[in-house]
Protein backbone atom coordinates (compact mmCIF):
# COMPACT_ATOMS: atom_id res chain seq x y z
CA UNK A 1 0.00 0.00 0.00
CA UNK A 2 1.05 3.42 -1.22
CA UNK A 3 1.17 6.09 2.13
CA UNK A 4 2.68 9.46 2.71
CA UNK A 5 3.89 11.12 5.68
CA UNK A 6 3.08 14.61 5.71
CA UNK A 7 5.04 16.70 7.67
CA UNK A 8 4.14 20.17 8.94
CA UNK A 9 7.00 22.70 9.10
CA UNK A 10 5.72 26.16 8.75
CA UNK A 11 5.33 27.22 11.96
CA UNK A 12 7.02 30.64 13.87
CA UNK A 13 8.13 28.65 16.58
CA UNK A 14 7.49 32.17 18.56
CA UNK A 15 8.37 30.35 21.98
CA UNK A 16 11.42 28.81 20.55
CA UNK A 17 13.05 31.89 19.23
CA UNK A 18 13.07 30.72 15.20
CA UNK A 19 12.42 28.05 13.17
CA UNK A 20 13.16 25.39 15.54
CA UNK A 21 12.07 22.59 12.64
CA UNK A 22 15.14 23.26 10.70
CA UNK A 23 17.79 24.10 14.04
CA UNK A 24 20.41 21.12 13.30
CA UNK A 25 19.90 19.63 16.82
CA UNK A 26 21.50 15.76 15.91
CA UNK A 27 24.76 14.89 15.94
CA UNK A 28 26.13 16.00 12.86
CA UNK A 29 23.61 19.11 12.11
CA UNK A 30 20.46 16.82 11.52
CA UNK A 31 17.09 18.50 12.16
CA UNK A 32 14.42 16.21 13.80
CA UNK A 33 12.36 16.11 11.01
CA UNK A 34 15.27 14.21 9.23
CA UNK A 35 14.76 11.68 11.76
CA UNK A 36 10.89 11.60 11.38
CA UNK A 37 11.51 10.87 7.56
CA UNK A 38 14.47 7.85 7.82
CA UNK A 39 11.82 6.25 10.32
CA UNK A 40 8.91 6.62 8.13
CA UNK A 41 10.31 5.20 4.73
CA UNK A 42 12.05 2.31 7.09
CA UNK A 43 9.09 1.53 8.41
CA UNK A 44 7.08 1.34 4.73
CA UNK A 45 6.06 4.83 3.79
CA UNK A 46 6.88 5.80 0.29
CA UNK A 47 5.91 9.68 0.04
CA UNK A 48 7.11 12.52 2.00
CA UNK A 49 5.41 15.99 1.55
CA UNK A 50 7.07 18.78 3.34
CA UNK A 51 4.56 21.72 4.26
CA UNK A 52 6.92 25.06 4.76
CA UNK A 53 6.81 28.54 4.34
CA UNK A 54 7.84 29.60 0.57
CA UNK A 55 11.50 30.96 1.63
CA UNK A 56 12.23 27.44 3.80
CA UNK A 57 12.18 25.38 0.12
CA UNK A 58 16.35 25.85 -0.33
CA UNK A 59 16.39 24.70 3.47
CA UNK A 60 14.28 21.80 3.45
CA UNK A 61 15.85 20.61 0.16
CA UNK A 62 19.21 20.63 1.12
CA UNK A 63 18.67 19.42 4.73
CA UNK A 64 16.76 16.06 3.69
CA UNK A 65 14.26 16.80 0.36
CA UNK A 66 17.31 16.00 -1.80
CA UNK A 67 18.42 13.08 -0.27
CA UNK A 68 15.11 11.52 0.13
CA UNK A 69 14.14 11.87 -3.46
CA UNK A 70 17.59 9.60 -4.57
CA UNK A 71 16.30 6.63 -1.67
CA UNK A 72 14.22 3.36 -2.47
CA UNK A 73 10.82 2.94 -0.35
CA UNK A 74 10.40 -0.46 1.21
CA UNK A 75 8.57 -1.95 -1.51
CA UNK A 76 11.39 -0.98 -4.03
CA UNK A 77 9.51 2.37 -5.43
CA UNK A 78 11.74 5.64 -5.44
CA UNK A 79 10.61 7.67 -2.74
CA UNK A 80 8.26 10.23 -3.96
CA UNK A 81 9.30 13.99 -2.58
CA UNK A 82 6.47 16.86 -2.53
CA UNK A 83 6.74 20.32 -1.29
CA UNK A 84 3.46 22.50 -0.65
CA UNK A 85 3.46 26.36 0.96
CA UNK A 86 1.40 27.57 3.92
CA UNK A 87 1.11 31.44 3.42
CA UNK A 88 -1.92 33.17 2.87
CA UNK A 89 -2.64 33.30 -0.24
CA UNK A 90 -4.35 30.11 -0.17
CA UNK A 91 -6.87 32.02 2.39
CA UNK A 92 -10.49 32.27 0.90
CA UNK A 93 -11.21 35.89 -1.06
CA UNK A 94 -14.10 36.18 1.58
CA UNK A 95 -11.70 36.65 4.35
CA UNK A 96 -9.34 39.92 4.74
CA UNK A 97 -6.38 39.19 6.41
CA UNK A 98 -5.26 41.56 8.84
CA UNK A 99 -1.75 43.67 7.17
CA UNK A 100 -0.08 43.17 10.28
CA UNK A 101 -0.76 39.83 11.16
CA UNK A 102 2.29 37.33 10.82
CA UNK A 103 1.60 34.10 13.13
CA UNK A 104 -0.52 30.94 10.65
CA UNK A 105 -3.58 30.23 10.45
CA UNK A 106 -2.64 26.82 12.13
CA UNK A 107 -2.64 22.89 11.92
CA UNK A 108 -6.10 22.69 9.93
CA UNK A 109 -4.51 25.74 7.22
CA UNK A 110 -1.47 23.26 7.03
CA UNK A 111 -3.07 20.59 6.03
CA UNK A 112 -5.61 21.91 3.80
CA UNK A 113 -2.57 23.13 1.85
CA UNK A 114 -1.46 19.67 1.18
CA UNK A 115 -4.70 18.22 -0.29
CA UNK A 116 -3.48 18.58 -3.75
CA UNK A 117 -0.23 16.32 -2.79
CA UNK A 118 -2.05 13.82 -1.10
CA UNK A 119 -4.07 11.28 -2.56
CA UNK A 120 -3.89 8.28 -0.46
CA UNK A 121 -3.68 7.16 3.55
CA UNK A 122 -1.65 9.67 5.14
CA UNK A 123 0.34 10.68 8.57
CA UNK A 124 0.12 13.57 9.93
CA UNK A 125 2.78 15.06 12.49
CA UNK A 126 4.95 18.24 13.56
CA UNK A 127 8.05 18.94 12.15
CA UNK A 128 9.51 19.49 15.56
CA UNK A 129 8.84 16.55 17.16
CA UNK A 130 10.99 13.38 17.81
CA UNK A 131 8.32 10.37 17.45
CA UNK A 132 10.07 7.30 17.07
CA UNK A 133 10.23 4.64 14.62
CA UNK A 134 7.77 2.02 16.17
CA UNK A 135 5.08 4.59 16.19
CA UNK A 136 6.02 5.29 12.37
CA UNK A 137 5.66 1.56 11.37
CA UNK A 138 1.91 1.22 14.06
CA UNK A 139 0.47 4.25 11.86
CA UNK A 140 1.47 2.95 8.43
CA UNK A 141 -0.27 -0.83 9.77
CA UNK A 142 -3.06 1.13 11.11
CA UNK A 143 -3.38 2.92 7.79
CA UNK A 144 -3.38 -0.24 5.72
CA UNK A 145 -6.58 -1.46 7.33
CA UNK A 146 -8.73 2.11 7.53
CA UNK A 147 -11.84 2.71 5.67
CA UNK A 148 -11.66 5.45 3.48
CA UNK A 149 -14.26 7.66 5.10
CA UNK A 150 -14.89 8.08 9.03
CA UNK A 151 -12.21 6.81 10.72
CA UNK A 152 -8.63 7.85 11.79
CA UNK A 153 -6.18 6.84 13.78
CA UNK A 154 -3.76 8.53 16.58
CA UNK A 155 -0.76 7.82 18.05
CA UNK A 156 -0.92 8.93 22.01
CA UNK A 157 1.70 9.82 24.23
CA UNK A 158 1.92 10.03 28.20
CA UNK A 159 1.85 13.62 29.49
CA UNK A 160 4.62 13.49 32.00
CA UNK A 161 7.12 12.91 28.51
CA UNK A 162 5.57 15.88 26.79
CA UNK A 163 6.17 19.00 28.94
CA UNK A 164 8.73 21.14 29.24
CA UNK A 165 10.91 22.42 32.45
CA UNK A 166 11.10 25.73 31.02
CA UNK A 167 7.49 26.97 30.58
CA UNK A 168 4.14 26.10 29.60
CA UNK A 169 2.75 23.82 26.58
CA UNK A 170 0.09 23.39 25.08
CA UNK A 171 -1.36 19.70 24.36
CA UNK A 172 -4.22 17.79 23.59
CA UNK A 173 -5.37 16.01 26.10
CA UNK A 174 -7.49 12.70 25.28
CA UNK A 175 -9.95 10.82 26.92
CA UNK A 176 -10.59 7.40 25.98
CA UNK A 177 -12.88 4.02 25.49
CA UNK A 178 -12.02 0.94 24.54
CA UNK A 179 -9.10 2.24 22.80
CA UNK A 180 -11.32 4.80 20.58
CA UNK A 181 -11.21 8.59 21.56
CA UNK A 182 -13.77 10.36 22.78
CA UNK A 183 -12.99 13.42 23.84
CA UNK A 184 -9.81 15.53 22.94
CA UNK A 185 -9.33 18.98 25.01
CA UNK A 186 -7.01 21.66 23.15
CA UNK A 187 -5.14 22.75 26.64
CA UNK A 188 -3.12 25.47 26.71
CA UNK A 189 -1.08 26.48 29.53
CA UNK A 190 -0.10 22.89 30.94
CA UNK A 191 3.10 23.67 33.50
CA UNK A 192 4.95 21.17 34.94
CA UNK A 193 5.94 22.24 38.61
CA UNK A 194 9.74 21.33 40.26
CA UNK A 195 8.37 18.67 42.43
CA UNK A 196 6.79 17.03 39.36
CA UNK A 197 3.20 17.48 39.50
CA UNK A 198 1.06 18.94 36.54
CA UNK A 199 -1.50 21.49 36.05
CA UNK A 200 -3.53 22.84 33.72
CA UNK A 201 -2.94 26.66 34.43
CA UNK A 202 -5.43 28.27 32.08
CA UNK A 203 -6.93 29.64 34.96
CA UNK A 204 -4.70 30.47 37.63
CA UNK A 205 -6.85 31.20 40.35
CA UNK A 206 -8.26 27.30 39.71
CA UNK A 207 -5.77 25.48 38.54
CA UNK A 208 -6.25 21.93 37.12
CA UNK A 209 -4.64 19.19 38.47
CA UNK A 210 -3.25 16.50 35.25
CA UNK A 211 -2.71 12.75 35.63
CA UNK A 212 1.28 12.45 34.55
CA UNK A 213 -0.05 9.22 33.09
CA UNK A 214 -3.09 10.82 30.69
CA UNK A 215 -2.42 10.47 27.17
CA UNK A 216 -1.94 13.69 25.22
CA UNK A 217 -2.19 14.31 21.35
CA UNK A 218 1.27 15.38 19.94
CA UNK A 219 -0.37 15.76 16.26
CA UNK A 220 0.68 12.15 14.96
CA UNK A 221 -2.72 11.21 13.06
CA UNK A 222 -2.98 8.53 10.68
CA UNK A 223 -6.15 9.55 7.84
CA UNK A 224 -7.72 9.48 4.34
CA UNK A 225 -8.34 12.02 1.96
CA UNK A 226 -11.64 11.80 3.08
CA UNK A 227 -10.72 14.53 5.48
CA UNK A 228 -9.43 17.08 3.58
CA UNK A 229 -13.25 17.76 3.01
CA UNK A 230 -14.12 18.28 6.72
CA UNK A 231 -11.33 20.53 7.36
CA UNK A 232 -12.26 22.27 4.43
CA UNK A 233 -16.20 22.68 6.30
CA UNK A 234 -14.27 23.60 9.76
CA UNK A 235 -11.80 25.89 8.28
CA UNK A 236 -14.55 27.72 6.66
CA UNK A 237 -16.79 27.88 9.55
CA UNK A 238 -13.15 29.10 11.66
CA UNK A 239 -12.71 32.13 9.44
CA UNK A 240 -16.29 33.27 9.27
CA UNK A 241 -16.08 33.55 12.91
CA UNK A 242 -13.00 35.86 12.85
CA UNK A 243 -13.01 39.11 13.46
CA UNK A 244 -10.97 41.49 10.77
CA UNK A 245 -8.66 42.77 13.55
CA UNK A 246 -7.39 38.95 14.54
CA UNK A 247 -4.11 38.02 14.72
CA UNK A 248 -3.37 34.79 16.41
CA UNK A 249 -6.52 32.94 16.51
CA UNK A 250 -5.02 29.29 15.03
CA UNK A 251 -7.56 26.57 13.68
CA UNK A 252 -6.36 23.58 15.36
CA UNK A 253 -6.74 20.15 14.42
CA UNK A 254 -7.35 18.60 17.95
CA UNK A 255 -10.41 21.09 18.26
CA UNK A 256 -11.89 19.76 14.90
CA UNK A 257 -11.67 16.05 15.47
CA UNK A 258 -12.91 16.76 18.70
CA UNK A 259 -16.07 18.13 17.15
CA UNK A 260 -16.17 15.58 14.08
CA UNK A 261 -15.64 12.85 17.47
CA UNK A 262 -19.23 14.70 19.31
CA UNK A 263 -20.70 14.73 16.16
CA UNK A 264 -20.37 10.80 15.83
CA UNK A 265 -18.88 11.54 12.15
CA UNK A 266 -15.49 10.48 13.00
CA UNK A 267 -14.24 7.62 14.71
CA UNK A 268 -10.38 7.85 16.27
CA UNK A 269 -8.95 4.46 17.31
CA UNK A 270 -5.53 5.32 19.63
CA UNK A 271 -2.99 3.36 18.95
CA UNK A 272 -0.32 2.40 21.44
CA UNK A 273 3.30 1.85 20.98
CA UNK A 274 6.54 1.40 22.36
CA UNK A 275 8.31 4.40 20.93
CA UNK A 276 9.75 7.84 22.81
CA UNK A 277 8.59 11.48 22.26
CA UNK A 278 10.54 13.85 22.64
CA UNK A 279 10.53 17.78 21.02
CA UNK A 280 11.54 21.11 21.77
CA UNK A 281 9.11 23.92 22.66
CA UNK A 282 11.42 26.90 24.43
CA UNK A 283 15.43 27.10 23.60
CA UNK A 284 16.30 25.62 26.62
CA UNK A 285 15.13 22.42 25.39
CA UNK A 286 17.76 22.05 22.95
CA UNK A 287 20.37 20.43 25.33
CA UNK A 288 18.22 17.77 26.09
CA UNK A 289 16.71 16.78 22.94
CA UNK A 290 20.26 16.99 21.86
CA UNK A 291 21.63 14.52 24.02
CA UNK A 292 18.80 12.11 23.82
CA UNK A 293 19.40 12.29 19.84
CA UNK A 294 23.20 11.60 20.40
CA UNK A 295 22.63 8.61 22.54
CA UNK A 296 19.70 7.23 20.37
CA UNK A 297 23.26 7.42 17.71
CA UNK A 298 25.11 6.07 20.10
CA UNK A 299 23.19 3.15 20.89
CA UNK A 300 23.16 2.46 17.15
CA UNK A 301 19.81 3.28 16.82
CA UNK A 302 20.70 5.30 13.38
CA UNK A 303 24.01 5.57 12.08
CA UNK A 304 26.92 7.81 12.84
CA UNK A 305 25.52 10.48 10.77
CA UNK A 306 21.64 10.52 8.87
CA UNK A 307 23.62 11.74 6.14
CA UNK A 308 25.87 9.32 5.21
Amino acid sequence: MKASLVIMAAGLGSRYGGEKQVDGIGPHGEAIMEYSVFDAVKAGFSKVVFIIKPHMLDTVKTLCGDRLSKMTAKDGSPVEVAYVFQDFSSIPSFYPVPKDRVKPFGTIHAALCAKAAVNEPFALINADDYYGYEAYETVLHALENLPSKGEAVMVGYQLRNTVSDHGTVTRGVCIQENGALVKLKETYQIKKYPDGHICDTEHPEHEVPLDPDTLVSMNFWGFTPWIFEKMEEYFLAFLNGLSAEEMKAECLLPSMVDELIAKQELRVDVLSSDAVWFGVTYREDRDIVASALANLHEGGKYPASLRE
